[in-house]
């Protein structure tokens, strides 16, 4: 199934949303819970699976969610179309501080893989997959990096990275090493296997988890600096409500300075 030719443009720095043009009759599907907003006569509807299932009867909707599942994602996506005769936009945020890439499926062979909780949102008709690890290594142990995400499709995908993102392109034979949740996405020419990262020192001490990433060209690869979940750990680990301590205040009477007790 084609997508939908989209028109779009990125706001903002660190935390960017993508505003999308819709043409009468197109449509664009999000990730439940990412629409910032969106113009009169565009219709909202929440289907079950990717939302490019829908003509493929029950079991191309319950195949559609199953992958989904098994990539932690939510069970639904909502789809946003122009029902109107003019041309209408919807917008779409990031949940936390990062950069929003577009990537045009069509250049990269029709088929990307991507971190499973970098999908923003997309043309009518991407179709959202999973991409399991082929080796030993990263099938056991891989962590964030064991399940992917394959998108599939011809038009505009919109990814979110963490914090700071770098790109690189990888010649033949190429190999970078990397925190497994610092991979946003990479072309499918791409290898990718977890490994462990070797030493007892290294792996009890080390505080950068017990296993990487290596990715092997040739191919394009999307890196993020700030993972959801090192985010999240840190955020839990300096809240003094969840039992972490208070950090960079700069009070010498510490919870008694801000009126916390």
């Amino acid at each position: 199934m084609s997508m939908d030719v989209i028109d779009f443009e990125i706001y903002g720095d660190d935390m960017q949303f993508v505003e999308i043009e819709l043409d009468p009759g197109e449509a664009a599907v999000g990730e439940a819970g990412s629409m910032m907003y969106m113009e009169d006569h565009i219709r909202m509807d929440t289907v079950f699976g990717d939302g490019s299932a829908q003509q493929s009867g029950v079991f191309g909707k319950l195949l559609g969610a199953g992958k989904r599942l098994l990539t932690g994602e939510s069970l639904f996506t909502t789809v946003f179309i122009n029902e109107g005769n003019q041309k209408r936009k919807v917008a779409f945020a990031a949940s936390y501080p990062g950069k929003i890439i577009p990537v045009h499926l069509l250049e990269l062979g029709g088929m990307l893989y991507a971190q499973k909780d970098s999908f923003l949102c997309a043309a009518k008709g991407v179709s959202l997959g999973i991409a399991f690890q082929k080796k030993l290594g990263a099938g056991l142990f891989g962590g964030e990096g064991f399940v992917m995400q394959k998108l599939e499709g011809d038009g505009y995908v919109f990814i979110h990275a963490g914090g700071t993102l770098l790109e690189r392109q990888l010649a033949p034979g190429e190999k970078i090493r990397v925190d497994t949740g610092c991979v946003v996405a990479y072309q499918p020419t791409v290898d990718m296997d977890i490994q462990f990262v070797g030493g007892v020192k290294s792996a009890l001490f080390g505080g950068e988890g017990l296993f990487f990433a290596t990715l092997t060209g040739p191919g394009h690869v999307w890196l993020q600096s700030l993972p959801l979940s090192r985010l999240a750990d840190r955020i839990v680990a300096s809240a003094p409500s969840l039992g972490g301590k208070q950090q960079g205040e700069g009070s010498v009477l510490g919870g008694m300075g801000t009126g916390r007790s």
